[in-house]
């Protein structure tokens, strides 16, 4: 088995399709195998997948377990020397598969590596980050990009050129191919995150293990960019961000970084309701 294709669903059932047939079709000669690792989805996914794509290894849950956890349900039976953990509302182009496991074949150096991600206009989609660190992550907490828009642009690698491969501190955890034998090494994804920060975490034990994180332009595949978080009240969102940033600094920073960045999210929500505010008084004026 080559490769090993986890995706993990939570009501995206047309564009958990739309990507499905896109994967078998271009399939080819790759021996490949798909999970659906479904977190208890109320729109039919779980049997759209069983009726339409009844070669695809279902896993569904009685409740939803989050991104991390319902990855690694599926990591432990995987069998491919490439594992890539991939977002429902995703969609390969014809040779993303074979381009990007022939890539990682080519490259030793590259325990996990991420591909040329575009949105539906074609447009790239900016996803190459550093690690965080206390001034940028208090900066998203406060609120200040809202502000300051260039404020966290070197978080971001805004200058990041897309058309050449290179190795990096983190990828989006959208399309993420990790070699097997790394997983051998430094274990699975970290349960603790429920949702966000699970890949960037990942990168970082990579890193810490010897291996390396690379970008790479040889494979493009279409990323529409959030579709299936959308549906999460941006309460919830916000909730889970706050509590898997604070995870992170708790687990990689000293412990100072970590209150500093649990005091700055109440004073950050604050921000947000006043200048809501400001924006539906200076709307009622005009």
């Amino acid at each position: 088995m080559e490769l090993s294709i986890i995706i993990v669903s939570w009501n995206v059932k047309e564009n958990l399709k739309e990507n499905l047939r896109a994967l078998f079709k271009n399939e080819g000669d790759l021996n490949m195998e798909i999970f659906i690792v479904d977190n208890n989805s109320s729109d039919g996914s779980a049997e759209m997948v069983k009726n339409e794509f009844p070669q695809v290894k279902l896993i569904t849950n009685k409740e939803n377990l989050g991104f991390a956890k319902a990855n690694n349900q599926a990591i432990k039976k995987a069998q491919g020397k490439f594992i890539l953990l991939l977002n429902p509302d995703m969609k390969v182009f014809p040779n993303t598969l074979i381009n990007m496991v022939n890539w990682m074949r080519e490259n030793k150096q590259a325990s996990v590596a991420g591909c040329h991600l575009v949105d539906e206009r074609g447009n790239t989609v900016k996803h190459v980050r550093k690690f965080p660190r206390l001034r940028d992550q208090s900066a998203i907490a406060l609120k200040l990009p809202h502000i300051f828009s260039k404020v966290i642009d070197d978080y971001l690698r805004v200058d990041f050129d897309y058309s050449k491969p290179k190795k990096v501190n983190s990828i989006r955890g959208g399309f993420f191919m990790i070699k097997k034998e790394i997983i051998e090494k430094i274990g699975m994804l970290d349960e603790r995150f429920f949702l966000w920060f699970e890949e960037v975490d990942y990168c970082r034990r990579v890193k810490n293990s010897g291996g390396q994180v690379w970008y790479t332009p040889a494979a493009k595949c279409v990323d529409y960019v959030g579709q299936s978080f959308s549906q999460i009240k941006r309460v919830t969102a916000q909730k889970y961000f706050r509590d898997s940033m604070l995870k992170y600094f708790k687990k990689w920073h000293p412990g100072r970084q970590y209150y500093i960045l649990k005091t700055a999210w109440p004073i950050g929500l604050v921000i947000s309701y006043m200048g809501e505010k400001l924006k539906l008084k200076i709307k009622a004026k005009t």
